[in-house]
């Protein structure tokens, strides 16, 4: 197995509640899964290829909950990325060169019956985990907010929640916030949430899975 590695910061949002039942292996809020995650590559190889400073992103949807599979997803890699780049990028975000059910995007891979081809977009990318806050843009394709948590009974506070899963495959502790997304006519998988479930949290990923503190 090639030897690769990425770590950065992570924003993504689905169409469940706050706190998403799928972080504690209970079924999803409406019956069905979809959403997207976008992540910058702040440090990055594979096969001694640097990836530092590429930026990714996935759509993803299932009928039901991911583990009864039949679902279908679609990358989008930064066009910035040169021809090795994108194929290495691509070959991780597809699950390649990883142990079995290792990283979440092994499990997305392996639960997901249609891979869309993938896209190679300039992609816009800020998250900020520490305020909860975050905008995404992939022309054509993704354009994706997200705020902190304004329970209704306060005009000027915020709710903070942290997810904490020490064994985690995507993230050992993930900040919850409010997410927002709509997809564009090139995206192959259609989104249009908003409120919905936000997540920010560092990533650190390796063929082995989950690289832990």
């Amino acid at each position: 197995m090639k030897d690769w590695y990425i770590e950065g910061e992570e924003f993504g949002v689905c169409n469940c509640a706050f706190g998403c039942p799928c972080q504690f292996e209970a079924l999803p809020t409406d019956g069905h899964c979809r959403g997207f995650e976008a992540l910058r590559i702040d440090k990055g190889h594979f096969d001694g290829l640097d990836l530092g400073g590429l930026k990714i992103a996935m759509l993803y949807a299932w009928p039901g909950p991911i583990a009864e599979g039949k679902g279908e997803l679609q990358a989008i890699v930064d066009e910035n990325a040169d021809a090795a780049q994108r194929a290495a990028l691509e070959t991780v975000l597809h699950g390649g060169e990883t142990d079995e059910a290792a990283t979440h995007w092994w499990v997305f891979r392996a639960m997901s019956d249609t891979v869309h081809p993938t896209l190679y977009k300039p992609i816009e990318f800020n998250a900020d985990r520490e305020n909860v806050t975050a905008a995404v843009r992939v022309p054509g394709v993704i354009d994706s907010t997200g705020e902190p948590i304004r329970p209704d009974h306060t005009s000027d506070a915020v709710h903070r929640a942290q997810i904490v899963i020490p064994g985690g495959i995507e993230f050992e502790v993930a900040e919850m916030g409010s997410g927002s997304v709509t997809t564009g006519n090139e995206a192959a998988i259609e989104l249009n949430l908003a409120g919905k479930y936000g997540q920010w949290n560092q990533l650190k990923h390796s063929g082995r899975g989950v690289v832990h503190a």
